[in-house]
C-alpha cells in the first residue's frame, strides 16, 4: 500500500486530500481543498491562493487514475460541488446525505449528489458499510461526530486494508476527542492513522481545554493499543503555529513506542508550510 497526502494544511491550504495505491485499486480520499475565508482579520493570501491552484490540480491529476473517490462529509475542504466531473465513470462511496446529518451539510449534500449521480459509475452510502475491491477491503465508520458535539454534523472514518498494512483516515474529529471516534482507530488497528489533530488554534473559546485533554489521552490510547508505527496529526491542529507546544505528551508516548508522529508534509519529505497560520506574517513580508 502506498498512501501519498496531496494537499494539507502543513502544505499550505485546508485539506486532507489522499491518495492511497493498493495492488487492486487507487482510492482518492476527500478530494478538495479550500482556504480559511478570513484569518485575523486577513483575506487568503495571494501565496495561499497559488498554492490552492496547485492542490486542486494535483487532486484533480490523481482522480484521473483513480477507481474509488470517498467523500466522507460535505464541507468545502473535503468535497468541491463545482467537480462533479471527476467522478465521471468512478465509484463513490460518500457519506450518507439524509441521516446523521445537520440542515447545512443536507442541503450541499442534496444538491451535490444531484449533479454527481448522472456521471458516477456507482454511488454508494458508505456509513458503517465495508467494501471490498479485489483483496482490498474499505471499511466505514457509523458516523462520528464532527468535533466534539454535532454542531458541525458528522462524519464517517475509513479505514483501507491490503495484504500488506492497515491504513486509517479519520477525516474531521478534531483530535479524536470522542470515545467513538478513537474506537474505530483502535479496533481496525492501523499501521498508519491519518488523524485531524484538535483544534488549538481556537483554544478556550471555540475549543476547550477539556477536549484538549481528552484529544491527548485518547491520541496516546491508539498509540498503546495498537500496532501502529506511523501516526500523521495535521489539518485543525496545523492553523496553530504553536502546535508542537499542545500535544508534547503525544510526542513522548509515540517516541517509547517507537511511533514517529508527524505532519502530512512532513510524511511526505516536505517542511511544512503553514500559510494560513502565517498569513499575517505573508501580508507583512509581500
Amino acid at each position: 500500500m502506498k498512501i501519498i497526502p496531496l494537499a494539507s494544511d502543513s502544505m499550505g491550504t485546508r485539506s486532507m486530500a489522499t491518495l492511497v495505491i493498493t495492488p487492486d485499486v487507487h482510492i482518492l480520499i476527500d478530494p478538495s481543498a479550500a482556504l480559511g475565508p478570513r484569518r485575523y482579520k486577513l483575506q487568503p493570501h495571494e501565496c495561499e491562493l497559488l498554492q490552492l491552484q496547485k492542490h486542486k490540480k494535483r487532486i484533480e491529476d490523481a482522480a484521473l487514475e483513480s477507481g474509488v473517490l470517498i467523500v466522507t462529509h460535505y464541507h468545502f475542504d473535503h468535497y468541491d460541488p463545482d467537480k462533479v466531473d471527476i467522478f465521471s465513470n468512478k465509484t463513490a462511496l460518500i457519506k450518507h446525505p439524509l441521516e446523521n446529518i445537520n440542515k447545512s451539510q443536507k442541503n450541499r449534500a442534496d444538491y451535490f449528489i444531484k449533479q454527481m449521480l448522472p456521471v458516477a459509475e456507482v454511488v454508494e452510502y458508505a456509513d458503517g458499510q465495508s467494501f471490498d475491491v479485489g483483496a482490498t477491503n474499505i471499511c466505514f465508520s457509523q458516523p462520528v461526530y464532527h468535533g466534539t458535539n454535532n454542531r458541525l454534523g458528522y462524519v464517517v472514518e475509513v479505514a483501507i486494508s491490503d495484504r500488506d498494512q492497515v491504513f486509517v483516515f479519520t477525516s474531521d474529529v478534531e483530535g479524536a476527542g470522542i470515545d467513538a471516534q478513537a474506537d474505530f482507530i483502535i479496533q481496525n488497528q492501523p499501521d498508519v492513522a491519518y488523524i485531524d489533530g484538535p483544534m488549538t488554534y481556537m483554544l478556550g473559546y471555540r475549543y476547550s481545554y477539556a477536549s484538549l485533554k481528552a484529544s491527548i489521552d485518547h491520541l496516546i490510547q491508539i498509540i498503546e493499543k495498537t500496532s501502529l508505527k506511523t501516526m500523521i496529526l495535521d489539518h485543525h491542529l496545523l492553523r496553530d503555529l504553536k502546535w508542537k507546544k499542545h500535544i508534547v505528551p503525544v510526542f513522548d508516548v509515540g517516541a517509547e513506542h517507537n511511533v514517529r508522529v508527524l505532519t502530512a508534509a512532513e510524511y511526505c519529505g516536505m517542511e511544512n508550510s503553514m500559510l494560513e497560520a502565517r498569513r499575517k506574517e505573508l501580508y507583512q513580508e509581500h
